[in-house]
């Protein structure tokens, strides 16, 4: 039977592709030499409000996963080759564009002779061109994992289950809280001890902790949360919504926490890597954001207003505009970077923004129309073949025995 579909997860993908995109055209501008100190500082303060983005990604993977396999066990070799069409041949087809249109826009490059495709092939483990293309990555972890993560967590649900003591909700916050403290505390090593493990450690140790950013292991929580989401959804919206002045509340201070660890730590340059993914203060303001958000998107159920309808569809393009957007940006600072900017480097931000999320999720849209949209931007292209009235009612009034019916896939989006 077809599960019920949960609007505000489409939705909530359409705010954290919005977020991404800010913080990345926020990265182009604000370590310009000609910024003044005022953009800089409006530069920094907009910023923090998009640190949710990425993990809710991750968040939302977990979620789409647990919901559509709660019940049942996947057919593991079907469904990580659907995975593979999906969410990895992007990334591929992706890696060599990206590779290319650096390389193209680059005078070195025409008289280099044969370029160097060893340079490529380190662009599918550790992107640099495609820098964004680095979550694909890390994200496909979880699916070839899932399996793993689908058997702990029903262990742990019937553990939950059968718990007598307490009741199965205050054990299932406990476990959060836990699992929360946990990860916090990872997020600590990582964040002020882990830089040093590197210089002690031998390969591939060394090198496995110098991109910790690339694994899952950094991104487990969010996932995991996830799961509890997808397992008992109108539990889930009734606690984001009861918790929405505390999330506000711890939002806020957050906010004004980083806004100054950020200011405080940096020189003459804002430096925007002290407010990383992988700290503990950050993974608070991300939390708080990311429940928040989901709080609000609860509250607007119901009222189909065009606003609702805009994320949606933003949802619905978002991997494929997720994909394309630092090309976009690359174009936008073509143009840009030989500017004087000086004093304008906020509006001319905003303004990039802009442009960026128009023209990443039109090209995600048009692609989707295309044949091969699946390896492009990860959506199969809808048939447009619609029956002949006539022949079906003839079908209809035949006295011959009907063929047996033959399956049909269901043509739906991307689940990163």
């Amino acid at each position: 039977m077809k599960k019920p579909r949960i609007a505000e997860w489409t939705a909530l993908r359409g705010i954290a592709f919005l977020a991404i995109v800010m913080q990345h055209t926020i990265a182009e501008y604000i370590y310009r030499a000609d910024i003044e100190q005022p953009d800089s500082i409006m530069l920094t303060m907009i910023y923090h409000l998009t640190r949710f983005g990425t993990p809710t990604f991750v968040f939302l993977s977990g979620v789409m996963l647990f919901y559509h396999h709660r019940s049942t066990k996947p057919d593991y070799p079907r469904f990580i080759r659907k995975r593979f069409g999906d969410i990895y041949m992007p990334f591929v087809v992706w890696t060599l564009i990206y590779w290319l249109a650096v390389r193209i826009f680059t005078p070195a490059f025409w008289s280099a002779g044969i370029p160097d495709f060893r340079s490529l092939i380190r662009e599918l483990f550790f992107p640099q061109t495609g820098y964004h293309l680095w979550f694909v990555i890390m994200v496909f972890q979880f699916y070839i994992l899932f399996p793993l993560f689908l058997a702990g967590a029903k262990a742990i649900q019937r553990r939950i289950q059968n718990a007598s003591r307490f009741t199965p909700m205050q054990v299932m916050m406990g476990l959060i809280l836990l699992a929360a403290a946990l990860y916090a505390l990872l997020m600590k090593w990582s964040y002020y001890n882990m830089g040093g493990w590197t210089e002690l450690l031998s390969e591939p140790w060394s090198t496995l902790l110098q991109y910790r950013s690339y694994s899952w292991i950094m991104y487990w929580f969010y996932f995991l949360l996830g799961a509890v989401c997808a397992w008992s959804v109108d539990n889930w919206r009734s606690l984001t919504t009861k918790i929405l002045p505390w999330t506000i509340c711890l939002f806020i201070g957050m906010y004004i926490w980083l806004g100054y660890d950020v200011l405080r730590g940096s020189g003459d340059v804002v430096n925007l890597n002290i407010s990383t993914y992988l700290k503990p203060t950050t993974f608070l303001i991300i939390m708080a954001q990311m429940l928040m958000f989901y709080g609000f998107l609860v509250l607007m159920q119901g009222k189909d207003t065009k606003f609702q309808h805009l994320l949606s569809w933003i949802g619905r393009y978002s991997f494929g505009g997720y994909l394309v957007h630092a090309l976009v940006i690359y174009a936008i600072a073509y143009v840009t970077r030989p500017l004087q900017l000086s004093g304008w480097h906020l509006p001319i931000t905003l303004l990039s923004f802009l442009v960026t999320v128009v023209m990443a999720l039109a090209i995600s849209w048009a692609l989707s129309k295309l044949p091969g949209s699946r390896f492009t931007v990860g959506l199969m292209r809808k048939s447009s073949t619609r029956p002949n009235p006539s022949v079906t009612a003839d079908k209809r009034n035949s006295t011959q025995p009907s063929p047996s019916p033959i399956p049909i896939r269901s043509r739906g989006t991307s689940e990163t």
